[in-house]
């Protein structure tokens, strides 16, 4: 299957079960569940930053439109899309996977450690800039910071188990023909 193929599909099914299935779980309003933005740390590496970009806002309109929001998701997707790289940069050894490799994964990424450092850094971003804007206010911090760190956890463990169920076959590309 094509990159191309293979990333429409995923964008599809990333919305439809974040917009049908996890939207529907509030835990005491304090943890909200997301895993959508899981499409942008999926990008492969190759993808240009201004593509990158492009993508994240498109997926984040796509959920802003379901959820009738003036781009609180659109803004947070754009954040992690622009940190990515950055983070890729520095947790991947500068040999370099990102040459032998299509996109981040576990294989990829050198391990389990600098994998989850990356899905774990990106999500407490994206949690922290989404209910910031939502909230638009420091007003209540605990609050705030309880309700980030919260979904940041849950957001973990169902991306964690999103790794586990749809294992990615990554081929080890070399230079040579």
């Amino acid at each position: 299957m094509s990159t191309l193929v293979k990333n429409i599909i995923r964008f599809i099914l990333f919305i439809l079960v974040q917009v049908f299935v996890l939207d529907k779980i509030q835990l005491h309003k304090m943890a909200s569940p997301y895993v959508y933005f899981l499409f942008i740390l999926w990008l492969p590496f190759r993808m240009s930053r201004a593509w990158q970009l492009i993508i994240a806002f498109v997926l984040g309109f796509t959920l802003d439109s379901f959820h009738h929001n003036p781009g609180f998701h659109a803004a947070a997707c754009v954040l992690v899309a622009y940190v990515r790289p950055f983070l890729i940069n520095l947790l991947i050894p500068q040999e370099g996977a990102d040459a032998n490799y299509e996109e981040p994964s576990i294989k990829s990424m050198g391990g389990f450690a600098p994998y989850m450092l990356f899905i774990s850094v990106l999500t407490f971003i994206h949690h922290g800039w989404l209910f910031l804007l939502e909230a638009w206010q420091f007003g209540n911090i605990w609050y705030f910071l309880v309700k980030t760190v919260l979904s940041t956890a849950i957001s973990l463990l169902l991306i964690i188990i999103t790794e586990l169920l749809f294992v990615r076959k990554q081929k080890f590309r070399t230079n040579t023909v």
